[in-house]
C-alpha cells in the first residue's frame, strides 16, 4: 500500500520515450523538539511576513547552518540537489531537487528528505513537511513540481505545455486526491486561496516568465505519486478519477 514506487516505475517505463524531466521544490519548517517553530519567541510570534523570504541576517532567518549542512550532505551523497532558499514564513525553508528524469525524481527527493531528517537530528531540531504547520496568517508549505517532456523542450514547445495544462484542468479532483497522503485533507488546510495559493476546489492556470509548474502538491506529498499522476494525465491521456492498470501491457 505504501510502496508507490512500484506503480510509478511501471508508468515511467511506458512513457520513457517522452523523456520526462522533473524538478521539485521541497518546502519544510524547522521546529524545536517542543514542536514550536525554531527561532520563534517562546511565548509569542515573530513580526509579520515580508522580510523573511530569501532573507539575510540573524533577525530574518533561523537555521541557515542546518540548511547549508543538509545541502552539502546531499551533494556528498550524490543527490541532485540544485538550490536552497529561505521561505516566506520564518523558520520555513526550501530546497530544490532536479532536473531528474522519470523514476529518478522520486528516488532523489526521498533520499534528500531522509538526509534532512538525519541532519536535523544532529542539530537537535525537527523538520516537518506538514502543509500548514502554523494556523493563522502564515504561509503553508508545498512541493511545487516543474515538469517537461522532450517535445515541450523543443522549439515551439509552448503549445505542448498548453495542451498538458488543458488535460490537467479536466482532472483536478484526481490530482488533488494524490497530491497529499490523506486524499486532499492535508492540502485543504493550505490551498485556501490565500498566502500565494489557489482554492483547492478550483483549477487555475496562468502564464509567467518561468517553467511549467504544478503548484498543487503538498509538502508531504509522495513524489512517486505526483510524478506518476502527471504522466498518466498528460502523456497517457487518462481521464476521470480512476486510474488504468497497465500490468498486462
Amino acid at each position: 500500500e505504501t510502496n508507490l514506487r512500484h506503480t510509478c516505475k511501471k508508468v515511467m517505463d511506458l512513457v520513457k520515450d517522452s523523456h520526462p524531466w522533473f524538478g521539485m521544490e521541497q518546502e519544510y519548517t524547522l521546529l524545536g523538539i517542543n514542536g514550536h517553530p525554531y527561532g520563534w519567541p517562546e511565548n509569542g510570534f515573530p513580526g509579520p511576513q515580508g522580510p523573511y523570504y530569501c532573507g539575510v541576517g540573524a533577525d530574518k532567518v533561523y537555521g541557515r547552518d542546518i540548511v547549508e549542512s543538509h545541502y552539502k550532505a546531499c551533494l556528498y551523497a550524490g543527490v541532485k540537489i540544485c538550490g536552497t532558499n529561505a521561505e516566506v514564513m520564518p523558520s520555513q525553508w526550501e530546497f530544490q531537487v532536479g532536473p531528474c528524469e522519470g523514476i529518478e525524481m522520486g528516488d532523489h527527493l526521498w533520499m534528500a528528505r531522509f538526509i534532512l531528517h538525519r541532519v536535523c537530528e544532529d542539530f537537535g531540531v525537527v523538520a516537518t513537511l506538514d502543509p500548514k504547520p502554523m494556523t493563522g496568517n502564515w504561509n503553508g508549505a508545498g512541493c511545487h513540481t516543474n515538469y517537461s517532456t522532450e517535445e515541450m523542450r523543443r522549439e515551439g514547445g509552448l503549445k505542448h505545455i498548453e495542451a498538458a495544462i488543458e488535460k490537467l484542468s479536466k482532472r483536478h479532483d484526481y490530482h488533488i486526491c494524490v497530491y497529499d497522503p490523506r486524499g486532499g485533507r492535508d492540502n485543504s488546510r493550505r490551498l485556501t486561496g490565500h498566502h500565494e495559493t489557489s482554492n483547492i476546489f478550483e483549477f487555475s492556470a496562468g502564464v509567467a516568465n518561468r517553467d511549467f509548474e504544478d503548484r498543487r502538491p503538498a509538502a508531504n506529498c509522495d513524489p512517486y505519486a505526483v510524478t506518476e499522476a502527471i504522466m498518466r494525465t498528460t502523456v497517457l491521456n487518462e481521464t476521470g478519477v480512476e486510474t488504468k492498470d497497465y500490468a498486462d501491457h
